[in-house]
């Protein structure tokens, strides 16, 4: 499955344009990420809990949106963003999406 955030593969053409895929996941804090986070606000630096997690959660979503893109016969997916959102107090769900279609 090719992934990019372009509009177009170069080199390649589009057959078939299959429309919106997506992926998501809601993820809440960790007690002990928000313990370390608020030192870290105190002394600074970087708040390595929430920058797991984000990964994590940006991984998850993207092998969501790519089974979906499987599913209905893509071999690719373009012009890919991402958004966050909080869900609830604790809580945000991270949203992949984009462009599924087939490359000759």
């Amino acid at each position: 499955m090719i992934l990019t955030t372009l509009e177009y593969v170069p080199g390649k053409n589009i057959t078939k344009h299959l429309g919106l895929v997506q992926g998501s996941t809601v993820r809440s804090k960790h007690v002990g990420r928000d313990l370390m986070a608020g030192v870290k606000n105190i002394f600074g630096g970087e708040l390595k809990g929430y920058t797991e997690l984000l990964n994590e959660s940006r991984e998850e979503a993207t092998e969501r949106m790519k089974a979906q893109a499987k599913s209905i016969g893509a071999n690719a997916i373009l012009n890919i963003r991402f958004s966050t959102s909080n869900i609830a107090q604790g809580a945000s769900e991270l949203y992949a999406y984009g462009t599924a279609v087939v490359l000759e």
